[in-house]
């Protein structure tokens, strides 16, 4: 037995003569809903702590950096010198030199960071109609000797 192949096709829009249509149409936009309440100028919602580093200026960014570098360089440094001195049960004297002057030079350099310190200043963002938020998770994975990153949402 051979299928009909003369036979309509069975989807909604193609089934509807254009008075069906025009009925249709009427009824979704009867049923049809729109909010038109205006919306604030600015929202009540709190900000939300962001996870990371705070946002910071970029000469913020830079003197933090910079200070964190400095307190690990002090920090092996004083570190090393207590295991020098202690191995060698003596207070030689570039020993402590080292000891001492490691702190000093951290201090001068860190009073010389803040002379040139500026305060970030405040960004407000303000807005006016809809604000969209896109919130997506991308799976990234890159394989092969030649590199193929593929981006799957």
């Amino acid at each position: 037995m051979h299928p009909d192949t003369t036979a309509q096709p069975t989807a909604p829009h193609a089934a509807l003569s254009e008075d069906q249509a025009d009925a249709e149409a009427r009824r979704l936009i009867a049923t049809a809903y729109r909010d038109d309440t205006p919306l604030p100028a600015h929202g009540a919602t709190p900000p939300v702590a962001q996870p990371g580093r705070p946002p910071m200026s970029q000469g913020a960014t830079d003197a933090s950096a910079l200070t964190l570098s400095g307190a690990a360089a002090v920090s092996m440094t004083g570190l090393t010198a207590s295991v020098l001195m202690y191995a060698s049960q003596t207070a030689n004297p570039a020993v402590c030199a080292i000891v001492f002057g490691a702190p000093t030079a951290f201090v001068l350099a860190l009073a010389r960071l803040t002379k040139r310190a500026k305060p970030a200043p405040d960004v407000h963002q303000h807005y006016s109609g809809p604000v969209y938020q896109d919130q997506r998770i991308v799976h990234t994975t890159t394989r092969g000797v030649w590199a193929k990153t593929n981006n799957h949402p």
